[in-house]
């Protein structure tokens, strides 16, 4: 005696969702096929502008699934003055980043001081075999091709301040 009127209005529900999908033209993409663009500031797989990279080893240390792998020597570079001591610059020898690890949380991004890390959209990056998920340097300046332009801010959004020493 319940069961019908219940049913009746599930089916009811389930009308409704059905017509409002077609009036509005919702459409299932076909994916290997045809790729949907990725919204502005999509997280997909993470790019390493080697110049920008100073193997400062932050990334490492704030990673909390500890994927990212650094290795780095010192080198004598010309001083910035004229009559100048040689100072000391660390060059990077490794940089790694295990995506199997990878939760993308962005820390890395986010606390790299000299803008070595950024976010590309790119999500098509699966492997065969996950020892393969491992990206070296030379794979991760590849995605640098990826990184979308950087888009102001939108309207209202409030900005930081940087913090002027006195």
């Amino acid at each position: 005696m319940g069961l019908v009127p219940g049913l009746v209005k599930g089916l009811g529900v389930t009308a409704k969702a059905l017509v409002k999908t077609v009036t509005q033209g919702a459409e299932t993409v076909q994916y290997p096929h045809v790729k949907e663009d990725p919204v502005p500031r999509a997280r997909g797989v993470i790019a390493l502008h080697q110049d920008n990279c100073t193997s400062c080893m932050l990334c490492v240390r704030e990673c909390p699934d500890w994927c990212i792998y650094i290795e780095g020597h010192k080198e004598l570079a010309p001083p910035r003055r004229a009559g100048g001591k040689p100072r000391s610059v660390n060059k990077l020898d490794r940089f790694d980043i295990d995506y199997s690890l990878c939760m993308y949380c962005g820390i890395c991004v986010e606390v790299c001081p000299f803008e070595a890390l950024f976010w590309t959209p790119e999500y098509e990056y699966s492997e065969i075999k996950i020892a393969d998920l491992l990206h070296d340097k030379s794979k991760l300046s590849q995605w640098m091709e990826t990184v979308p332009d950087f888009e102001s801010y939108e309207a209202g959004a409030e900005v930081k301040q940087k913090k002027v020493p006195r």
